[in-house]
């Protein structure tokens, strides 16, 4: 075990750590990796850099510490919240992830964007092994939704025929992330509400469907043999 990981495991070694990326993470949101230096995050989390160093081998390290947190964070406070029962309408869940994500860029005044979306843009082209670790982010959004709209075809058999439940999961991720950029750049929150509105749209769109086919392909009650 690291001197590092030992320090952590104590109350004042967490918080110290803790302390580091706090700061990091709230001047990287801001202002991005390669803009945030070291002296910046020293200042804003009032820790030495003797104490950095006793945590953190370099900023590569620390970044990767950082993603490393925005993806537990996510999956606990984003994705488990609403989809941890099996047992409950896909679409429905979905629907009640997407007001979530919609709040969240209300509450933050459309300021910060997405802090996973912000880092892949920045280091995705000049960094391997961040875009290894952003691209694995974006890979567990995707197959959590898969795996939700699987459920589609347990529920009555809604989906629709051809229906693609990882294609579709994608389609929502992309344009979650490109709703999210539009309103940091626009400032106008009625942006995401507006892609909200039409995700929902979109996604009721396969029950609807899926009723439709089961009505119209299903045979009149006489003839099915549970007439009369």
């Amino acid at each position: 075990m690291t001197r590092a990981a030992t320090a952590t495991k104590s109350p004042k070694g967490a918080t110290t750590r803790d302390q580091i990326l706090d700061a990091a993470a709230r001047l990287i949101h801001l202002r991005g990796y390669h803009c945030t230096s070291l002296d910046d995050v020293l200042r804003e989390s009032g820790v030495g850099k003797g104490n950095f160093y006793y945590y953190f081998k370099s900023k590569e390290e620390l970044g990767y510490a950082i993603i490393d947190r925005v993806m537990q964070a996510f999956i606990v406070r984003a994705l488990d919240p609403v989809f941890t029962d099996s047992s409950a309408d896909p679409v429905a869940q979905i629907h009640q992830f997407l007001d979530r994500v919609l709040e969240s860029q209300r509450q933050r005044n459309c300021v910060g964007g997405c802090p996973i979306g912000n880092l892949a843009s920045e280091l995705s082209d000049v960094h391997e092994g961040f875009r290894q670790r952003l691209a694995g982010i974006f890979e567990v959004w995707r197959s959590r939704l898969t795996e939700v709209l699987s459920r589609c075809d347990e529920i009555g058999g809604r989906a629709t025929r051809g229906f693609d439940p990882s294609a579709v999961a994608q389609f929502l991720v992309a344009a979650l992330e490109g709703a999210i950029l539009l309103t940091k750049v626009t400032k106008d929150i009625a942006i995401m509400e507006r892609c909200v509105d039409q995700l929902k749209q979109h996604l009721t769109l396969y029950a609807e469907r899926a009723d439709s086919i089961v009505i119209q392909g299903a045979p009149a009650g006489p003839a099915n043999g549970r007439g009369r």
